[in-house]
């Protein structure tokens, strides 16, 4: 990250931006549409429509075999019951016969006995009972079968898409300018890409079979229900707008806690990540009691926002099971006293019952996974944040051309460099480079000097096209280089940062990175150019020698020339050096003197240089101040004019006072 870069990062991490938390992540903001982001998640698993229909009709099926069920052994009890009641009565009388002779001596009883379907002196048929149970055990073993096929293929789908979001972050943040990290604490950013999508993926692979299987359960159940009693089914429906009323009530108040949660969360681990990235920092000054209060008041945000969203959605389940217990208490009391009056077989209120408790237990899961689906949204909305923020232009707006036009342009190779009335700022308020202007001629070393803040790596940044200008253009042998796409310039542009960054893998691997088709002689050639090769015969496994992604097991000063070494091998027409030998002792940094010596041969370099001694042979120096170029020739001239560059040398040279 450059110098720049960093200096706006610690501003926003330190102040926390307008509208921001003190470690920039925003907290405390409500969802701005939860229905719109729960409608553009679904619409993801939109191409596993094949698979989804699939899973609808198997949870049909599934459901439609775990409806039946209660019936057939409500058949069962009957058949059972009225095998109990025929032996109660001699053999060779009629039904009507045993219902005459009961009437006779309680009418009730009577009713109950015209209800069911028995022969006198007929017992339990017990092959009809055991044909009865063989057919429900059936019906519930291929349900769960069913069921399983079902969930498998959730879990692919749910797989598959999440699989895809990862995928669309990872382009998304390829396509990013690097103005939206500037403004991102990158433990935020994380969690947008870690966490977040984690909680999305483990909620829809929750919610999708459960809330599908849920609903199906409500509608065949419910569907039985009026098959067997409509009386008792419109008792039952009762408690569903109740239901829902105590639902939508404690949704309401949870909705907001869960995406304070999260952003909480996500202030969390920018806290932690500064915390670790910083850690020598911290323990050098003596912060780490101030970190830890720090911490520990993100962490106590944290756990009061996730207590009340926990607490508040838990809410529903207790709702719920009383109201489905009041139902039943209801449903029991009126189904028997319709099997009193004959109105309905024993069997069927058992059927019944066993219905209600069906019935209220997918509704209960459904507002139990209220609080699910409300973390699940509230994080993919996060993460459709990062999806929808702006992303880099490749053609400017204004040229006319396309974004695909420049592929057919021949690439520049002669490295000349035009800066026309360059105007740029990284905020409105705060003008940063006014009406700059300057030609850097094919073949030369460009040396860019001044105090801290005057506008040096911005001016390498904006040939780079990491920002737009406000206002004039910069061209590359004559062609504005917003007529280039970022590819084709980058792809002439070799740079080198102040800051060394090395991934996990081996030191061949980190030199090849800006050529992965280089040739092993032409890593080791470019690894001899820049040192490289001196230090690397001396570890034990030499170019095959594994390096973490902060280089632990290597110098500052080597990991800088591995680097270098990267930027040599691209074979770049521009060269930036941003203080990249800010990191190497000074023997080092005459040999790599030479080395660049030979680089620049027809390349034009441009070196960004705190330290005067590396670029005494530099064609051209340019003295920037408050973003305006104040003076400009080479080392012997400005030492003449007495000038800006001068009191910049004498300050660094000058004797230490006695």
């Amino acid at each position: 990250m450059s110098g720049k870069t960093m200096k706006q990062t610690e501003r926003i991490v330190q102040t926390g931006g307008p509208g921001r938390g003190p470690m920039g992540g925003m907290v405390g903001q409500k969802a701005d549409d939860f229905k719109q982001s729960a409608l553009r998640l679904l619409a993801l698993l939109r191409p596993a429509r094949g698979r989804a229909v699939a899973v609808l009709l198997l949870g049909i099926g599934s459901v439609a075999s775990v409806a039946v069920g209660p019936y057939l052994l409500g058949k069962a009890t009957d058949a059972v019951f009225n095998g109990f009641i025929g032996e109660q009565f001699p053999s060779g009388m009629s039904k009507a016969d045993a219902v005459s002779e009961a009437a006779s001596r309680d009418s009730s009883f009577a009713d109950f006995l015209r209800g069911l379907d028995f022969i006198p002196g007929v017992g339990v048929d017990f092959d009809k009972v055991g044909h009865i149970l063989l057919l429900t055990l059936s019906v519930y073993v291929g349900g769960q079968v069913l069921g399983w096929l079902q969930g498998f293929l959730v879990n692919d789908i749910v797989q598959a898409t999440v699989r895809r979001m990862r995928t669309d972050v990872e382009e998304k943040i390829h396509r990013l300018p690097l103005a939206y990290f500037d403004k991102q604490p990158r433990g935020e950013l994380l969690s947008r890409v870690t966490n977040d999508i984690d909680n999305v993926a483990q909620n829809l692979q929750q919610t999708m079979s459960q809330l599908l299987t849920s609903l199906l359960m409500v509608v065949g159940v419910l569907g039985m229900m009026f098959w067997v009693s409509p009386l008792l089914a419109v008792i039952a429906l009762v408690s569903v707008p109740l239901a829902m009323f105590a639902t939508g009530r404690i949704m309401k108040r949870s909705q907001s806690q869960f995406i304070n949660q999260w952003r909480q969360t996500g202030r969390l681990n920018a806290q932690v990540e500064e915390s670790i990235s910083g850690h020598a920092l911290v323990t050098v000054f003596g912060r780490r009691k101030a970190v830890e209060a720090e911490f520990d008041e993100a962490n106590e945000q944290l756990y009061q926002s996730s207590y009340r969203a926990q607490f508040i959605s838990g809410l529903v389940m207790p709702v719920m099971m009383l109201i489905g217990n009041l139902n039943y208490v209801v449903i029991a009391v009126v189904g028997g006293l319709r099997v009193a009056s004959g109105n309905l077989s024993l069997g069927e209120v058992q059927a019944f019952i066993q219905y209600t408790r069906m019935f209220t237990q997918p509704i209960t899961q459904i507002a139990s996974m209220a609080n699910l689906l409300q973390s699940g949204v509230a994080s993919a909305e996060r993460v459709f944040e990062l999806l929808d923020a702006e992303e880099e232009v490749d053609s400017w707006a204004g040229s006319g051309l396309s974004a695909a036009a420049p592929e057919t342009r021949s690439a520049p190779t002669a490295g000349e460099v035009a800066f026309e009335h360059v105007a740029f700022s990284y905020d409105a308020d705060e003008p940063l480079i006014e009406d700059l202007s300057l030609v850097a001629h094919p073949g030369q070393m460009v040396a860019i000097v001044g105090p801290t803040g005057a506008g040096k790596t911005t001016l390498v940044n904006l040939i780079m096209r990491f920002y737009e200008l406000d206002r004039g253009r910069i061209t590359l042998d004559g062609t504005d280089i917003t007529a280039l796409t970022r590819a084709e310039l980058r792809s002439r542009i070799g740079m080198v940062l102040q800051d060394t960054w090395l991934f996990e893998g081996t030191i061949r691997d980190n030199i090849a990175y800006g050529r992965p088709d280089a040739t092993d002689d032409e890593i080791r050639a470019a690894a001899r150019a820049t040192y490289v090769d001196r230090f690397v015969h001396s570890l034990p496994e030499g170019y095959d020698t594994k390096v973490d992604d902060e280089g632990s097991n290597l110098s500052a000063g080597e990991r800088q020339l591995i680097t270098i070494a990267r930027a040599f091998l691209a074979q770049p027409a521009l060269l930036i050096l941003d203080e990249a030998t800010s990191s190497v002792d000074t023997r080092t940094e005459l040999l790599l003197q030479q080395a660049m010596a030979a680089l620049r041969t027809d390349r034009t370099s441009f070196v960004i240089a705190h330290r005067l001694s590396t670029i005494r042979d530099a064609d051209l120096i340019l003295v920037m101040e408050h973003g305006r170029i104040v003076e400009q020739g080479s080392h012997a001239e400005l030492l003449e004019r007495d000038g800006a560059f001068a009191r910049l040398h004498a300050a660094q040279f000058a004797a230490a006072a006695v």
